[in-house]
């Protein structure tokens, strides 16, 4: 990959200089970058904590008309939350860990229901949570470098940060799919699933950034945007929808192997590898959130699960596999999915107790400031934070 647009000069100034988040003024917009690009920008909680003060600083600064969010580096926007600092929480207490968790959760939902233009450039690679900080945003803009994904079953957990919201409402049964396989989406693929709104080249990217100090972000994306090359992941929508069509992963396993399509049988042998606990979870996860009328109503499901992966071992086994001793070989408990039973996968959902219900009230963003991806059905959807309408993949319950 060429040298990312993102760390290209643009005409700011730096505000503040903290190694994980730059924030920069440029007229009427303010930009933060996420800085750690040797870990691919993943987050911190700090970093988490500290994006979601200047959020809330900037929505009453009257010169802020627009927050960029961008990444600095070569690879990606973002690849996800540390989860290396998960996995030594979850060792402890898991008190650290699940403050982590609602924090972030809280950030997404923040972003979700932003008052002002929050354009997230989405270049590059764009995992877990990273889909959280952007894949929310009124603006989001995919390149043709964009590897976007969900990547939670392979290391034992399920998709979050408002992941089962947005793959919940993709068309048909192509959310579940990439929540299975944990498999990556090109960015044409993120606008067909309604994971993202525009396709900017990337070589435009400065011009977009530097247009953005003196311009409308509606208008200075709509200046740049391409359409989108024809989606990969819509040209087999055919067979993920009819082998996907069932509330039961064995089930899904074996349409997929009965398939004539080859690639039906790659998915197969892809879902095989991951956590049967985690994907059993994930398919009810994704079921579950359909019916839901909101992504804070999401996220409160959401973190019900994540507290009760963290109370066991699938998660850590899977961290360890793949990030700490990298041996690539998780020995999942149980290990297959006839072993995982309904009830241990309704005891993912039950409720928190008070001591652990860190996004008590969360649901009240959604009474006080309406969003109208909340509710309805696919088809034409107006963003009222980008005042565009759209034809939109985004699905809602009603």
């Amino acid at each position: 990959m060429s040298e990312p647009v993102l760390n290209e000069p643009v005409p700011s100034e730096p505000i503040i200089d903290q190694p994980e988040i730059l924030l920069r003024r440029s007229g009427r917009v303010g930009q933060i970058i996420l800085n750690r690009p040797a870990a691919m920008n993943a987050l911190t909680h700090a970093m988490i904590t500290r994006i979601s003060a200047v959020l809330t600083e900037w929505a009453s600064d009257d010169s802020v008309r627009t927050v960029l969010l961008t990444g600095s580096g070569e690879r990606g926007l973002c690849a996800g939350g540390d989860i290396v600092s998960i996995y030594r929480g979850a060792q402890g207490s898991g008190a650290d860990a699940a403050r982590f968790f609602a924090d972030e959760y809280r950030l997404n939902a923040q972003i979700h229901r932003y008052p002002k233009r929050y354009l997230a450039v989405m270049d590059g690679i764009v995992l877990g949570g990273g889909v959280g900080v952007s894949g929310h945003a009124g603006i989001r803009v995919v390149t043709e470098r964009t590897r976007l994904g969900m990547p939670e079953t392979g290391i034992g957990f399920v998709p979050d940060v408002g992941g089962t919201y947005l793959l919940s409402r993709a068309p048909g049964e192509l959310g579940t799919h990439l929540a299975l396989t944990a498999a990556f989406a090109t960015g044409a693929d993120a606008i067909a699933l309604g994971l993202a709104d525009h396709f900017v080249p990337s070589h435009r990217i400065p011009e977009l950034t530097r247009s953005l100090a003196g311009s409308d972000a509606v208008e200075a994306v709509r200046a740049l945007a391409d359409a989108p090359p024809p989606s990969p992941l819509l040209a087999e929508r055919d067979w993920i929808d009819r082998c996907y069509a069932f509330d039961d992963v064995r089930q899904i396993l074996a349409a997929l192997e009965r398939s004539s399509a080859a690639a039906a049988h790659a998915a197969a042998t892809l879902i095989r590898t991951k956590s049967p606990t985690a994907l059993a979870v994930t398919l009810a996860s994704l079921r579950r959130a359909r019916a839901l009328p909101s992504l804070e109503a999401v996220l409160e499901q959401e973190y019900r699960v994540s507290l009760r992966f963290l109370e066991g071992t699938e998660l850590q086994e899977g961290i360890r596999a793949q990030v700490i001793d990298k041996d690539r070989r998780p020995r999942w408990s149980p290990p297959t999915l006839d072993e995982v039973t309904a009830d241990a996968v309704t005891a993912y959902f039950a409720p928190l107790t008070a001591d652990e219900d860190h996004l008590a009230g969360l649901h009240l963003a959604a009474r006080n400031r309406p969003h109208p991806h909340d509710t309805g059905i696919s088809g034409t959807s107006t963003n009222t934070n980008t005042d565009v309408t759209t034809e939109t993949t985004r699905r809602s319950a009603s």
